[in-house]
């Protein structure tokens, strides 16, 4: 059995070479780009396995849709562009899909790391994901973000891990913030969801207190603040953007 390998960019020149190197074992790697303007396509198209297209940004679900839709091969591993495959789970991959096993589909868990720190709580660990399908039998939900694989059929589990390096500075945390923000509260918006400066307040205290505390945030030093903060940060902009989006309704 072949493997695609897809992914989604825009401007990962830091990460991209070494997210690709990574997927050795697939068969071909189909990268959708969004309007990089920094070397991403060039580094991409230096690894011979790829296959390297531009598409419109539609949100995290429909840009992955798009990049699935051209995949050749009957399974797909789906990577971001700031993971990395271990090679034991690069072995793994390809005994599954070489296997008989009656499963569509595969989770596996992903190590979330600050710099060069494993978080090993703060709700960061165990972080499970589907990321292994068959093309015939998965698709990714239709979230703007936060969006998942959706698989008809028997799921299995994979001991390998993915390597996630999205933080390497306290900047990164509000960057991704930000960014979640404005796409989380669009999408709480559709579902018909309320906003609120008090709500947010409430909010934002009690995913510092979940992320710190409940989780063991305070376990992972400076890292644990530093996620607790973001996590509160986001909550109390994403809904505030949203009382934002009803007004202007």
């Amino acid at each position: 059995m072949k493997i695609s390998a897809i992914i989604i960019t825009r401007n990962e020149e830091k990460n991209i070479a070494n997210c690709l190197a990574s997927l050795y074992f697939a068969d071909e790697i189909i990268v959708v780009d969004s309007g990089s303007t920094d070397r991403t396509e060039e580094i991409c198209r230096a690894f011979p396995a790829v296959r390297f297209f531009h598409h419109p940004w539609k949100g995290y679900g429909p840009q992955k849709n798009a990049a699935l839709a051209l995949a050749s091969h009957n399974w797909v591993f789906s990577l971001d562009a700031d993971e990395i495959v271990t090679p034991e789970l690069a072995e793994e991959i390809l005994a599954a899909v070489g296997s008989d096993m009656p499963y569509v589909g595969y989770r596996l868990r992903r190590k979330n790391m600050y710099r060069r720190q494993w978080i090993r709580h703060s709700g960061w660990w165990p972080d499970e994901i589907l990321r292994l399908f068959r093309r015939d039998a998965g698709r990714f939900n239709d979230r703007v973000v936060h969006e998942s694989v959706e698989v008809d059929g028997p799921v299995g589990f994979l001991k390998g891990v993915i390597e996630h390096h999205s933080f390497n500075a306290p900047e990164d945390f509000l960057v991704k913030a930000q960014r979640y923000s404005v796409l989380g509260a669009s999408q709480m918006k559709r579902q018909g969801k309320k906003g609120g400066a008090v709500r947010a307040v409430v909010r934002a205290v009690s995913a510092f207190i979940k992320s710190y505390i409940l989780k063991l945030g305070c376990l992972d030093g400076r890292a644990g603040l530093l996620i607790a903060v973001s996590n509160a940060v986001g909550v109390f902009y994403r809904i505030m953007k949203l009382s934002e989006l009803h007004e202007d309704r």
